[in-house]
């Protein structure tokens, strides 16, 4: 695998570190412990890292050095591919032939080192795109940065050489086949997972079968007992509404729209102010890194500095209780591939407001789940999150239903089908191959 701009050992929600890194970490370990070995090459960010690191039994993570350690933006990695290309080379140089069967490429920057991997070693390009910079475009958020035309011009190439492309959703794949001329053939759609044994229900215990615990119906009284009990630990208030974001703090993710809904909330109805707490759990990444103070200027100019907790990013097992404190999970993103934040908050009983976008009507049942907002008029965020106030019931019955949902997308049938995906495309490489010395050999 290779994670050129993000290393799977990176704590998620600051920086370049979001849902792919997610995506890799628990991808890789479902991948190994069904029998397939995994090698994750990334780029070194700091000298004391050593050369490899065993992530989880079957997994390890290769720190390729490519440019300095420190300073590099996303933006200037294309000027550094050269060196990564040559290091990821060099290792597989060390192996037997043949040591490599497939190359699995993440975002395009990794597509372009991972193209040329696959050409040299004579194996399968398989690529996940992630993100898709004429999508992004498309949907810009006031004050985000367009992608450049050379990301354009390297995601076209990506997709010209992958043998397959693995899509989150049927939408990205129709995405990919649209703006880039992907053929049908090159495309296969694997739901991302969510880790069951860590995103669950307050009351379904960390020893218990996960199976278990959610086949039952949840107790209400427990269940809202013990979110008290996590909500005290984490010094909010226990009878408040509590309306949680977690992610990257960056335009894209629209942590801005949730401020301003809250604002145009308490400006309608001012009584609601002692009722309402909003925690911001991320820290800033990719054009938010220019201003990381905005969204904290942004809720003083608002005048709800006092409903408004910002934190840290934190571990999952923290997140975890994040998650089951909250009252609903606000995801008011302009584009997204999948939303893991969705799943996981889910997972943990926790209705989801979500923009309709990207993968999202896909990972929230609209009704059921939680709310699928059309558009990002403030409006209607606001009349949307007020429903969570109105009816108190809403949040446990939703996610109760929630918590349900999630468990459809655990990660070892995403792994599953993953390999299945590196078998046949490892079968239709050698068969080629074959063919093609067969045809030159009747020359």
């Amino acid at each position: 695998m290779l994670s050129v701009h993000t290393s799977p050992l990176h704590q998620p929600g600051t920086g370049d570190a979001g849902g792919m890194n997610v995506y890799i970490v628990e991808l890789s370990k479902r991948l190994a412990e069904q029998g397939t070995e995994v090698e994750i090459f990334t780029r070194a960010t700091a000298s004391e890292l050593p050369p490899l690191v065993e992530l989880a039994p079957g997994v390890l993570v290769r720190h390729v050095t490519a440019g300095p350690y420190e300073g590099l933006l996303k933006e200037d990695l294309p000027a550094q591919l050269c060196a990564f290309t040559h290091g990821v080379l060099r290792t597989e140089a060390g192996h037997r032939p043949g040591h490599y069967d497939v190359v699995h490429s993440h975002y395009w920057l990794s597509g372009q080192v991972g193209w040329l991997a696959a050409d040299r070693w004579g194996v399968p390009l398989v690529h996940t795109m992630h993100t898709m910079a004429k999508v992004k475009n498309a949907s810009l958020a006031m004050g985000d940065t367009p992608e450049p035309a050379a990301r354009v011009i390297g995601e076209s190439q990506v997709v010209a050489a992958a043998d397959r492309l693995i899509a989150n959703t049927d939408e990205e794949a129709q995405q990919l086949a649209h703006h880039y001329g992907a053929h049908p053939e090159q495309l296969s759609v694997v739901h991302p997972g969510v880790n069951l044994e860590v995103f669950r229900p307050a009351t379904a215990t960390p020893t218990g079968p996960v199976g278990d615990a959610l086949d039952k119906p949840l107790d209400p009284a427990a269940e809202a007992a013990r979110v008290r009990a996590i909500r005290s630990r984490l010094g909010l208030p226990v009878d408040a509404v509590v309306l949680l974001f977690a992610g990257r703090i960056q335009p894209l993710k629209a942590p801005d729209v949730l401020v301003r809904a809250v604002a145009q909330l308490l400006d309608e109805s001012p009584e609601l102010r002692s009722r309402i707490v909003v925690p911001i759990v991320g820290g800033p990444s990719g054009s938010g890194m220019a201003k990381p103070e905005a969204l904290q200027k942004l809720a003083a100019q608002l005048g709800v500095c006092d409903v408004i907790r910002f934190q840290p990013p934190v571990s999952h097992a923290e997140l975890a209780d994040w998650y089951r404190a909250a009252t609903a999970l606000v995801m008011p993103s302009h584009s997204e591939s999948f939303g893991l934040v969705a799943l996981e908050a889910q997972a943990c009983g926790t209705p989801v407001v979500a923009a309709a976008v990207g993968g999202l009507p896909v990972a929230v049942r609209d009704g059921e789940t939680g709310f699928l907002v059309h558009g990002h008029d403030l409006r209607a965020w606001a009349r949307t999150l007020r429903r969570f106030v109105d009816h108190p019931e809403l949040g446990a019955r939703m996610g109760a239903a929630a918590a349900r949902h999630a468990r459809a997308f655990g990660w070892d049938a995403a792994a599953r089908t993953t390999a299945e995906l590196y078998a046949d495309s490892i079968a239709r490489t050698r068969a080629a191959q074959s063919h093609g010395m067969a045809a030159a050999t009747a020359r």
